[in-house]
Formats: structure tokens, sequence, C-alpha cells
């Protein structure tokens, strides 16, 4: 299997297949590589969803996918083949002929990319905002509790916060933010909207997100 590349924000490393999508961990990069800077919390407040231009790319063919068993939903088939650098506010989603299977979606905090796997494949992968020291996003699994589309944040003085899908009873949640470099959050993962859109259409009550913080998989691998 030939490596691939991924970049994020325009920073470069050799990609390792992580939780959160073939892509590269934060712990690979160069010296030269300047870490990302962090807004204030006030600045992180996600903004009007109408002012995210939610920029898709189509992915190329698919990856040769591994062997595995057909009915085995939680092994990696497909890596989406995503060529040139994915910059925040930038999303990838494919999902033409890919047969059903249960959804699964992984974050890697190193990385800062999440990936959306239906059936083994990967149908979908962002940048995403993250929390903060003060405020982290919580490793673990976590299946989706609820879901509400047009939620809106009392808590941070009437935020949009779109396509809502909570993973802890504290708040946290994946939802249509504007992913800017620099940004990030109260500890929820940050989508483009227009990406929330797509996972919010397909995903469930239940339906697994694995939050993980550098580690990584490769083709045939389990993916829970």
């Amino acid at each position: 299997m030939n490596p691939m590349i991924k970049w994020i924000g325009g920073a470069t490393a050799a990609a390792v297949f992580v939780l959160g999508g073939a892509t590269l961990a934060s712990s690979m990069m160069g010296g030269e590589t300047k870490p990302v800077a962090k807004a204030s919390l006030e600045e992180a407040i996600p903004v009007d969803p109408a002012k995210v231009a939610g920029s898709a790319k189509p992915a190329s063919a698919a990856q040769t996918p591994a062997a595995a068993k057909p009915d085995d939903g939680f092994v990696v088939k497909r890596i989406l083949p995503i060529e040139g650098p994915i910059k925040y506010g930038e999303w990838f989603w494919d999902d033409k002929d890919v047969p059903s299977g249960p959804i699964v979606m992984t974050v890697d905090l190193q990385a800062r990319v999440i990936s959306v796997f239906k059936g083994g494949y990967e149908i979908g992968t962002a940048a995403v905002l993250l929390g903060t020291d003060e405020h982290p996003t919580p490793l673990g699994v976590h299946p989706i509790l609820y879901k509400q589309k047009d939620n809106v944040s009392e808590k941070y003085g009437n935020a949009p916060m779109p396509y809502s899908m909570f993973l802890t009873t504290d708040g946290v949640a994946l939802h249509g933010a504007d992913v800017e470099l620099g940004f990030a959050s109260h500890g929820c993962v940050g989508l483009p909207t227009d990406f929330a859109a797509k996972i919010f259409a397909v995903a469930s009550k239940g339906d697994k997100v694995i939050i993980t913080d550098g580690e990584t998989m490769g083709m045939g691998d389990k993916i829970i």
C-alpha cells in the first residue's frame, strides 16, 4: 500500500492512517512547522452559517479496498484518495455506490481531522475545530445521544450551532461552525456547516464517534 499524504492548514507531513482518516499527526510535523494559533474563547463561537462557503471537492476513484469480510461494517475498506491540501473550511464527500452499512466517525486531536465511514468505506473527511486545554474535546467512544438541526446555544450568547449531534450530557457535540485557522471551540467538534449537514442526514442516534489522540490504523484494521 502506497503512503498517502494529507495537508491540513498548509502544514505537511508523511501521512499515517489515523483514527480520523488517512491524515497527518502533528507529532510527525517537522520542527519548522508552527503550532496552530488559538483564538480566545469568545472568538471561537461559530458565526452565522450563511457565511460558511462549504467548499466541497469531489474525491476521485477510491483506493483499492483491503481484504475484509463483506458483512463487517467496522473494518476499513476504503480511504478517500484526497489530493492536495485540506484547508480549514474545506471538505470532501463521496458516497457514490457505497453499499449500506453502519455509520461510524473518527476524530483525532493531533491530526485535527474527522472521517465518516459507512460500512467501513470512508465517505467524508474534513479539517475540524477542537477544544482548548481549558475546554478539551473529550477522548473516548461517544454514541450520538440526540440530534438538533437548528440548535442555538443559549450558553454562548445564542450562537448558531446548526446540525448539532450531541455526544455528552454536558453539551459536547458535532456541529456546523465557521472553521478557520486559529479558531477553537469549548470542547465541541466544529465542522464546515454544509459538511455537518451531510453527516446529519446519514447519522442516527446511537452511531458512534471515536475521539483519539494520535492513534493510527491501516486498511483492513478494525475501526471499533
